[in-house]
């Protein structure tokens, strides 16, 4: 193992050792407040405190920095936020961006001890992925009912973490919910996975790549129109901010 390596090890021990005990201490702090506090309130102080810590936390220890363009395209009010999902990184420093905001989530995730208990404070859409049709029920009346009371929605519509390189068809997800709610969905593209693999422990210096795109209007679209044309955007600047697999083998590459 080279000095380089030994060191990016060291740097990820240490940011996890960090994030955990700081995590400990936090949800469980936040249990006990958050009940006194609105859910606008709850968001901004608890959630983006939390996730703005990691964010920096990370850049700090582990040199993972991040450069944003597009934020001109972000509306004046909450619409669908449709990213490409590579890491756990995006998650995170999404929540620091739009306030108040929820995501849909997959159930298991409400369960994991300590993090289940902050992700629960955003009042997700927790969805069981082996009931699509109750899954699509749910995302679409429990998401237009966020976006009515001007909360932001983040959604993944890979459905799961897909490594630099490799590509996953979008569900209609996001694209049903902006047809259903009357509003745009706003693209997101970003090369997180090259610094915060997907179930990997090291964490790689650098600059985290993330773009918004124009907005995608739903108006006059059927949902295969539309996921169509927030997938083709997302895939295509996807790898025009060069995201390919630079610290993993056998992955497939993206076909241009």
């Amino acid at each position: 193992m080279s000095t380089s390596s030994i060191l990016i090890f060291l740097r990820s021990t240490l940011f996890y050792i960090v994030l955990i005990i700081f995590t400990v201490v936090f949800s469980t702090s936040c249990k006990i407040i958050s009940p006194a506090m609105s859910y606008r309130t709850r968001f901004r102080f608890i959630i983006q405190g939390y996730t703005g810590f990691i964010t920096q936390w990370l850049r700090i220890c582990c040199g993972v920095d991040y450069q944003v363009t597009g934020t001109e395209n972000i509306p004046d009010t909450p619409c669908i936020i449709a990213s490409n999902h590579q890491s756990t990184w995006e998650t995170f420093f999404l929540q620091t961006r739009f306030a108040p905001q929820t995501q849909v989530v997959k159930k298991e995730l409400l369960s994991i001890p300590f993090f289940g208990w902050i992700l629960s404070l955003t009042n997700p859409v927790a969805i069981d992925r082996n009931n699509r049709k109750q899954a699509m029920k749910q995302i679409l009346m429990q998401g237009r009912e966020k976006l009515r009371r001007g909360i932001w929605v983040l959604i993944f519509p890979e459905g799961t973490r897909v490594n630099p390189g490799q590509t996953k068809c979008f569900s209609k997800g996001a694209a049903a919910l902006a047809i259903h709610a009357g509003v745009p969905v706003l693209p997101v593209a970003h090369n997180a996975g090259e610094h915060w693999p997907n179930n990997g422990y090291m964490k790689y210096p650098g600059t985290i790549k993330v773009v918004y795109g124009p907005l995608i209007q739903s108006d006059n679209k059927t949902t295969e129109e539309l996921t169509r044309e927030t997938e083709q955007w997302i895939g295509n600047k996807v790898r025009e901010i060069g995201n390919q697999p630079i610290h993993k083998e056998g992955i497939v590459p993206l076909q241009p």
